[in-house]
């Protein structure tokens, strides 16, 4: 009889503990959901004061954009108060829309300038770039667009078929090679986008569109231009589209800007990738990219020098005493990821390279034709000291000069080591 009352006991006490354990159990609040991403905010800046034609966009493009924030991870705010970009009213918001116009008075221009220069990221529509004026504001034309000045544009309204040129571009790399677009009035530009180094063309027209326009006075039979594109030293998209067909005499919309699947799927990568701005290290690690550098190595005290003031191919980079030349300014422009190239002031297009590509160490540098290599493509790394390092995309080898402070000797990559020889001072130059 013990053993059957222990044998009891000992259950009594195992159901106990269970139900101890259950009601623990049941107590507990419930899992919680990790939290949504929080939406990036998008103001969007409009006229909506002259051609029908571009109103009608306006229109459209505040009942479409709304509709798709929610799924798409963004808020959606249209104003006509270009006045936010002069008070400051711009900076809560991690991407701005140009619908069809652009700001006019200089406090709005400075405003949008510091915007952009600040980390800032932009899309712009179609009538945003158009200007008979470059001049009267160069940095918005003629730097930041790169398109200069309006030159002609097709007439009528048509689609056309695009050519996407760079599919790696995160607003594009989803779409086809070639795409049919939405109705647009199309505009070309004075300067020519393909010359200059910053601007990376997304997509053109295809050959296949011509002869584009229905007036014979206004249409393109043959060319090359542009319709998509950004520039690299900024977060910011250029879309030449955003003017409908319109019956002018009855005010009636007779197309829509919305209507391309393909062209929306850029318009909603482009501006996630925008969006994500404000998440992601600026390029170059927080080094504008539009100013001018001379480059101090923090060992020897010499300056990074390409060779005789040279710009040719295969011009060695060498280190030499500083003496503010040209020859001894560099710019150091985002290409993607955090990797910068490295311009030479003297020719832009000339960048500091890793001679044949090498990963070995004490391979020597030089100046090249910027081609997009992996060998030409620098990640810079901001010290505590306030100077920099510099490791190669293809090597991951840190840049360097010679320990002793000798001129003409030429610098290499090396394993990357912490030593003062792979640290440099940079001090921007007017």
């Amino acid at each position: 009889m013990q053993q059957v009352r222990s044998g009891t006991a000992r259950v009594a006490l195992w159901l106990a503990f269970l139900l101890t354990a259950f009601t623990s159990l049941l107590a507990q609040p419930p899992a919680q959901a990790a939290p949504a991403a929080e939406p990036f905010r998008v103001l969007a800046l409009y006229n909506g004061t002259w051609d029908a034609a571009h109103i009608s966009f306006v229109h459209e493009a505040n009942t479409w954009f709304p509709q798709q924030a929610a799924a798409n991870g963004f808020t959606y705010t249209s104003s006509n108060n270009w006045d936010l970009l002069a008070n400051g009213g711009v900076n809560s918001y991690q991407v701005v829309l140009f619908l069809d116009d652009l700001p006019q008075t200089a406090a709005q221009r400075t405003g949008f300038e510091n915007y952009m220069r600040n980390g800032g990221a932009w899309m712009g529509f179609h009538v945003s770039a158009f200007t008979t004026n470059a001049a009267s504001w160069s940095w918005y034309h003629n730097t930041f667009l790169g398109s200069g000045n309006f030159r002609s544009n097709t007439w009528g309204p048509t689609t056309a078929v695009l050519k996407v040129e760079d599919r790696t571009h995160p607003s594009t790399v989803n779409l086809p090679t070639t795409f049919t677009s939405s109705v647009s009035e199309w505009y070309s530009w004075s300067n020519d986008l393909r010359t200059n180094p910053a601007i990376k063309i997304l997509a053109s027209i295809d050959p296949s569109s011509f002869p584009l326009g229905t007036d014979p006075n206004q249409t393109w039979y043959s060319g090359y231009y542009p319709i998509l594109w950004t520039n690299t030293n900024y977060k910011m998209l250029y879309a030449n589209f955003g003017h409908n067909a319109m019956n002018y005499d009855t005010n009636t919309t007779l197309s829509s800007t919305f209507a391309s699947a393909t062209q929306n799927r850029f318009l909603l990568d482009g501006l996630k990738w925008l969006g994500g701005s404000s998440s992601t290290t600026p390029p170059g690690d927080g080094i504008p990219s539009t100013n001018w550098y001379s480059v101090r190595n923090g060992g020897n005290s010499t300056c990074v020098d390409a060779r005789a003031a040279a710009t040719a191919n295969g011009t060695v980079i060498q280190q030499y005493a500083c003496n503010s030349t040209a020859a001894q300014q560099f710019q150091f422009v985002g290409t993607d990821s955090g990797y910068v190239r490295i311009n030479a002031r003297s020719n832009p297009a000339q960048v500091i390279d890793v001679a044949e590509r090498s990963t070995a160490d004490n391979a020597p540098l030089q100046l090249w034709a910027y081609s997009s290599g992996t060998n030409q493509q620098w990640q810079p790394v901001k010290e505590a000291s306030g100077n920099y390092h510099f490791a190669a995309r293809h090597s991951g080898k840190c840049l360097t000069a010679s320990t002793a402070a000798t001129n003409s000797v030429q610098l290499t990559q090396r394993t990357c080591d912490g030593s003062a020889a792979q640290s440099f001072q940079l001090t921007a130059q007017p």
